[in-house]
């Protein structure tokens, strides 16, 4: 069965450090566990350092991003795609304003290190 997920219907959240827009995920549309995601940042501001308990892929739609993996830098732009394994260190900053279609696990729990209790899944991936 297909379901269909209107524009309307689209989640917005906002943190400090950007716009996430999800497009589907389970709390949104009949997906089998997976949510895709859009996320708008300017230019400079980053996530904070954290962990996932499972693997995300994050695509460059527009602008360019240093994404921090495991203490390893890479810089995308658009149209680079980087998978990001479960359990690695991750840290993304926007190195000028930048729009990236992310796609995950809808039960994915974060947490950030030194923090002692997880944060929990995000709204926008829930």
């Amino acid at each position: 069965m297909t379901h269909v997920i209107r524009a309307t219907e689209r989640r917005r959240s906002e943190t400090p450090a950007g716009v996430m827009t999800t497009h589907a995920s389970p709390t949104l549309g009949a997906t089998a566990g997976l949510s895709v995601w859009e996320v708008a940042m300017t230019e400079g501001t980053s996530g904070p350092l954290h962990v996932f308990d499972s693997e995300q892929i994050w695509t460059v739609l527009e602008g360019e991003v240093s994404v921090i993996i495991a203490g390893r830098t890479e810089v995308l732009g658009h149209g680079d795609t980087v998978v990001i394994p479960e359990e690695l260190e991750r840290q993304i900053t926007a190195r000028t304003g930048v729009r990236l279609l992310v796609c995950g696990h809808g039960d994915a729990i974060a947490r950030v290190p030194g923090e002692p209790e997880p944060r929990g899944t995000p709204a926008w991936i829930l």
